[in-house]
């Protein structure tokens, strides 16, 4: 057993590389928010992380291999981060881990909306959700038919938040 690791159990092991406060925010936003560049992951997260964090992040789940990086063909200063196939695999961990916190935590209706679809798309919605992301990140072939998970989650959270829009323009009844 490595010297690097307080034990070898499966579950201290998995938080050692999860159970700082960003790196599971992080591959969220690249697995279901399709953020691939720095300035993206920055400027995108509802949770503000901050740059010298967001770089030093990136870099630990790429010496981990969760991540690889390579230059960004479409500019020169640019860098693309890509899910490796270790990463593509915490779509069902993720989609438990939205399940449980709809359950157990305050979350806000509109912002667990996707947890939800993923929840009552079950393993059939993940394993597509798995390819798709091999496609996308790692150039897998694809049979993708109809939209993809990624723009049926996107879908739904829009059709939630138009439903909830007229409510909230309401006036209390008197």
């Amino acid at each position: 057993m490595s010297t690097d690791h307080r034990s070898g159990c499966p579950i201290n092991l998995s938080l050692e590389v999860f159970g700082d406060r960003w790196s599971l925010i992080i591959l969220r936003d690249m697995i279901f928010g399709g953020r691939r560049h720095f300035r993206e992951l920055l400027n995108g997260s509802i949770e503000g992380i901050a740059s010298n964090i967001l770089a030093d992040r990136l870099k630990r789940l790429m010496e981990l291999g969760m991540l690889t990086k390579a230059d960004d063909p479409s500019h020169k200063q640019k860098a693309i981060y890509s899910l490796t196939e270790m990463a593509i695999t915490l779509v069902p961990i993720l989609a438990h881990l939205g399940a449980w916190g709809r359950v157990w935590l305050p979350v806000s209706e509109e912002l667990s909306i996707r947890a939800e679809l993923l929840e009552k798309g079950g393993p059939p919605l993940w394993d597509k959700f798995m390819d798709e992301l091999r496609h996308e990140h790692l150039g897998a072939p694809t049979v993708v038919s109809g939209p993809t998970v990624r723009a049926t989650l996107q879908a739904g959270y829009e059709a939630f938040v138009a439903r909830k829009a007229p409510e909230a323009g309401r006036e209390p009844a008197a």
